[in-house]
């Protein structure tokens, strides 16, 4: 896909190396010729310089023959201008950065498909580490009515060495729950398990489940009984 990032700044360079090294074509468009040379020298990707929400630079960027674009400016109402611009030119993707709700309406009216918002994002992160400091990641759908974590299987968990159809024919294990990814090993990919997958000591799963039942899984699948001594 030909990408098209506007704004040169932490996100959009970050952004920029992450799709680059997915196989992208990137080109960055930044007012600063330091973002720029940034973007060119060490990105190896391709950088205009001007403003991302003038026509003639964002023709001069590709923006006619662009897969997607993200607008990643400053400020929500250069964004907004940039999703604008590119609904115009009908790119197929269009993403938004979005600092301030008050902007998520005029993103969607102008034409973003997918709006980003990195306040709701860093505030739910940090409430997902205080609320559930053992998943190591988590992730929302359909406004939180569905939830995805990564969670980690300590080496003395009691279901290490079942298999996954056994953990979920387990009454603890809540029936509308389903472990979707398996890694054995940090080291090794994540796969798709099947019912005849046994969970080891010390890998990692990907559990789909509903919010009222997080503290359920994480729970069974993290239980380590102890040992009384005689």
């Amino acid at each position: 896909m030909y990408v098209l990032i506007g704004g040169g700044g932490l996100i959009g360079l970050t952004l920029a190396q992450n799709l680059v090294n997915l196989g992208h074509t990137v080109a960055v468009i930044d007012i600063d010729p330091g973002a720029c040379r940034d973007a060119r020298d060490r990105l190896g990707v391709m950088a205009f310089e001007g403003s991302a929400v003038t026509t003639e630079i964002l023709i001069e960027a590709g923006i006619r023959k662009a897969d997607a674009i993200c607008a990643v400016l400053r400020y929500d109402a250069l964004n907004l201008a940039m999703v604008s611009l590119a609904r115009h030119y009908n790119v197929p993707h269009i993403i938004s950065r979005m600092r301030h709700r008050d902007f998520e309406q005029p993103l969607r009216h102008a034409g973003a498909h997918r709006i980003i918002s990195t306040v709701d994002l860093a505030v739910s992160t940090m409430i997902n580490a205080v609320e559930y400091p053992q998943v190591e990641s988590m992730m929302h759908f359909e406004q939180g009515q569905i939830e995805v974590l990564k969670l980690s299987i300590p080496k003395d968990s009691s279901v290490v060495g079942l298999k996954i159809s056994q953990i979920a024919q387990a009454s603890e294990f809540p029936s509308n729950s389903l472990i979707i990814g398996y890694q054995p090993h940090p080291h090794m990919n994540l796969i798709v398990p099947n019912g005849d997958t046994v969970l080891e000591g010390g890998s990692t799963v990907l559990v789909v489940t509903q919010p009222e039942y997080l503290h359920q899984i994480i729970n069974f699948l993290q239980h380590c009984p102890t040992v009384q001594a005689f």
